[in-house]
């Protein structure tokens, strides 16, 4: 063997072995530890159940519907094309490293592309089948994702359009409801757009700071100060200590909860505030209440849009939180997931929404998607 023969060989023979130490640098030591073959692999059968169960013409078909109390009022009495649960469900693949027309998933990313940029209407907002403010947001937030990665003139149209829809419509208080233009903000529409404008920014789409601003004054007026004994939902404490938590709405009596705190932090995050007493003290409370609220609503959309949410917020936060949270959410997620690859959504849009929310938090430490990276 000569001498060239042999260096050759071992430069192939190490190529596995550098890719895999850039991989760890990219993601940091401490993502890494927590990809395993078990993640992977759940990862991957859901993946697989999603892409067998996406419409030819792109779309994930799902109750098309809207929050009411503790329940799922759906719409309709059959799944229809949902534009906000196919939104996620192409995050999920983005997240995992695939593009539209590339590699495996490819073919399903580009339908389901198409079908989103085919559901804007002339006023720019991204609806189908009477979709609301919640599906239009993570619809901007995927073509804002989209279009970091592959710079296509049709996804910027129909981007900045969606963009201006969200500015346009942010009311007096700072925040966004279920229709644009209404008068009223609540904590779970807001984050949605927030993090739809920032990842829109991110790609060097006009936002402008005021919007930002105006919401993150929004989400601040809606905490619940942990020295703030005073707090009643219903007229009586409920929930437990709510000192550190984030209110539903600026009313009085409107209800504080995990989810809607991960929320709020979320937004804080995205507008740009990473360290103030209002972040430690929800960072506490939500410390206090995820074991007691994925107990409670495990299989409900309570669940899967708390941890959504959730994920986000511990990973910009950080080691120890983050380590411990992402241990505990993923052995939940990897015990409930169905033999056939998906997540179960009892109460809400239906599986699909379950498995690509699902899917989309175990993929965090992946480090694919912009928006969830440090």
């Amino acid at each position: 063997m000569t001498r060239a023969t042999t260096f050759i060989t071992l430069l192939l023979t190490a190529l596995p072995s550098v890719a895999t130490a850039q991989e760890t640098l990219r993601r940091g030591a401490s993502n890494e530890q927590l990809i395993d073959q078990s993640l992977r692999d759940a990862v991957a059968r859901g993946h697989e159940w999603l892409a067998a169960r996406q419409d030819s013409d792109g779309y994930w078909a799902e109750l098309v519907g809207y929050k009411l109390n503790n329940d799922y009022e759906a719409l309709n009495e059959r799944p229809l094309a949902h534009v906000g649960v196919t939104s996620l469900a192409l995050m999920s693949f983005l997240a995992g490293g695939h593009l539209p027309d590339r590699g495996r998933y490819g073919e399903v990313i580009s339908r389901g592309l198409d079908f989103v940029l085919r559901s804007s209407q002339d006023d720019g907002q991204i609806m189908s089948n009477g979709t609301r403010m919640y599906s239009h947001a993570f619809a901007t937030l995927l073509l804002a994702e989209v279009y970091g990665m592959v710079e296509r003139d049709d996804v910027k149209r129909v981007l900045q359009r969606s963009v201006d829809l969200i500015v346009d419509s942010q009311n007096a208080e700072g925040g966004w409801r279920y229709r644009p233009f209404a008068r009223e903000s609540d904590m779970s529409i807001t984050v949605c757009q927030v993090l739809a404008l920032r990842s829109a920014r991110n790609v060097g789409i006009h936002v402008p700071i005021t919007t930002i601003k105006n919401a993150q004054s929004y989400v601040y007026r809606s905490a619940v100060r942990s020295n703030d004994r005073s707090y009643r939902y219903r007229g009586r404490r409920s929930y437990g200590d709510q000192g550190g938590s984030f209110r539903y709405q600026n009313r009085e009596h409107t209800r504080a909860t995990f989810p809607l705190t991960a929320a709020g932090v979320t937004t804080l995050y995205a507008a740009g505030e990473y360290d103030t007493p209002v972040i430690r003290d929800a960072l506490d409370y939500m410390d206090r209440q995820v074991g007691s609220f994925s107990r409670q609503w495990r299989g409900h959309y309570f669940f899967f849009y708390g941890h959504y949410y959730a994920v986000q917020a511990y990973y910009i936060t950080g080691d120890p939180k983050w380590q411990r949270y992402f241990r505990t959410v993923k052995a939940l997620l990897l015990d409930s997931q169905q033999r056939d690859g998906r997540w179960q959504c009892r109460v809400g849009p239906g599986d699909a929404f379950g498995t690509a929310v699902a899917t989309l938090i175990l993929q965090i430490p992946l480090q694919y998607l912009p928006i969830f990276q440090r």
